[in-house]
């Protein structure tokens, strides 16, 4: 079996399952390489509208792989330094692309999400767990920094600086019911309906403007490194306005209401 598979269980909504259940889905090179490419895939399918993350078996991502690492790509006639880069550089790729692309990721955490797992969640642009899920910023547990991945980035964006700090300096493990109280996720539910909770938000997403969807997830990314209130604003007045003049989705939202219908934007 593949180590990454891609399903498309409802209209428009994709699903990427990291598939290395024996390994709690470890971030294995040979897995992320694919794993890489499947978000390039699914990412260039404009039948996709929302793409859901999650892993096979009891957990979502177990981070770096330290039995079984597999091979870097393209490092032949390298030192073991440069080596070391390039294997940084291609798991801060799969982070970039998952954070980029097009549409809404939603990580379904159906277990620990450990490490290098606890960053790739943190680079969905929405979290719902199950209420076995766990988040474990793992490197200072090994001797190593906490930081890796953007999750100094991330994680103090998501819920605050001080609870970050504490997080990360402690290596402590955050169970599904704290990361739901202090926001790490957008709620919890029973593992035998976290699927069905991701691709019910899913197919609402999906049923809304592709561009209005678009620009709202990159306004959103956008708020997080603006240097002012002012700057950022510009930026949502101008997403506002190509919508708005360039779709007819505001007369067709009016129209769907006073027909009491769901609107149907052809954009």
């Amino acid at each position: 079996m593949p180590f990454v598979l891609i399903d498309k269980p409802r209209p428009h909504v994709a699903l990427l399952t990291l598939n290395r259940p024996e390994r709690m889905n470890a971030m294995a090179f040979d897995v992320m390489v694919p794993f890489r490419d499947a978000l390039r895939e699914v990412g260039a399918d404009n039948d996709v509208r929302v793409v859901v993350v999650t892993g096979a078996g009891r957990g979502f991502c177990s981070g770096a792989d330290l039995e079984s690492p597999g091979r870097v790509p393209g490092i032949d006639g390298l030192t073991v330094p440069t080596i070391a880069l390039r294997s940084m550089e291609l798991l801060d790729e799969v982070v970039r692309t998952l954070r980029g692309l097009h549409q809404p990721v939603i990580a379904a955490v159906n277990g620990p999400a450990i490490g290098g797992g606890m960053c790739l969640a943190l680079a969905a642009d929405v979290r719902i767990a199950a209420d076995t899920a766990t988040f474990r910023a793992a490197g200072i547990n090994n001797g190593l920094t906490a930081s890796e991945l953007g999750l100094s980035y991330l994680l103090p964006r998501a819920i605050g600086a001080s609870r970050a700090f504490e997080i990360m300096l402690s290596g402590r493990d955050v169970d599904a019911a704290e990361a739901d109280r202090i926001g790490l996720v957008s709620r919890t539910v029973p593992g035998d309906k976290l699927l069905d909770a991701c691709y019910e938000l899913a197919e609402r997403v999906a049923g809304f403007s592709r561009p209005g969807v678009e620009l709202t997830k990159r306004m959103l990314w956008s708020s997080l490194d603006a240097a002012s209130l002012h700057a950022h604003m510009d930026h949502e007045g101008l997403a506002q306005l190509f919508v708005r003049l360039t779709t007819r989705n505001f007369e067709e939202a009016v129209q769907a209401r006073r027909e009491n219908r769901p609107p149907d934007f052809r954009d």
